[in-house]
């Protein structure tokens, strides 16, 4: 590659000289390359173990749910809503780990699901989850 000095008398035309950053820029690259696999972070995780039998005894969850008729029930025991927040204090003043799962019905409307949730951590519940779905084919079988 050379450097022209101009087509005219006494006029000069300057270029850059793009070698030296061309292989300043592939160096970055290969450091980059290299260093990028070593900056990995390993994240620790424990996974329960599998199960290997279904019924493993009565269960100490408690669904708190908010049937599509508008109604609530505390682990399929209806409850009235006056009754709700001492039904839920008197549950979880005695447990160490509060948590609750929450069950909504299809047809009800998001501020009364969180309406229930606020009840809920009014009474004491720290940690609040949502069962999933049910799927729609053991409905229909059930029936």
């Amino acid at each position: 590659m050379g450097i022209s000095t101009g087509g005219g008398a006494g006029t000069m035309t300057s270029e850059p000289n793009v070698v030296p950053m061309i292989d300043i820029l592939l160096v970055l690259l290969i450091i980059f390359m290299i260093s990028q696999p070593l900056s990995r972070m390993a994240l620790d995780v424990q996974v329960p173990p599998p199960q290997t039998s279904q019924a493993s005894g009565p269960s100490n969850q408690i669904v708190l749910e908010v049937r599509d008729d508008g109604s609530y029930a505390i682990n399929s025991q209806p409850v009235p809503r006056d009754q709700l927040d001492t039904q839920i204090h008197a549950i979880y003043d005695t447990r160490p780990v509060k948590l609750m799962f929450v069950k909504a019905g299809h047809s009800r409307r998001y501020q009364e699901v969180i309406e229930a949730m606020d009840i809920a951590r009014g009474a004491g519940v720290q940690v609040i989850g949502f069962t999933p779905a049910e799927a729609q084919g053991s409905d229909q079988a059930a029936q």
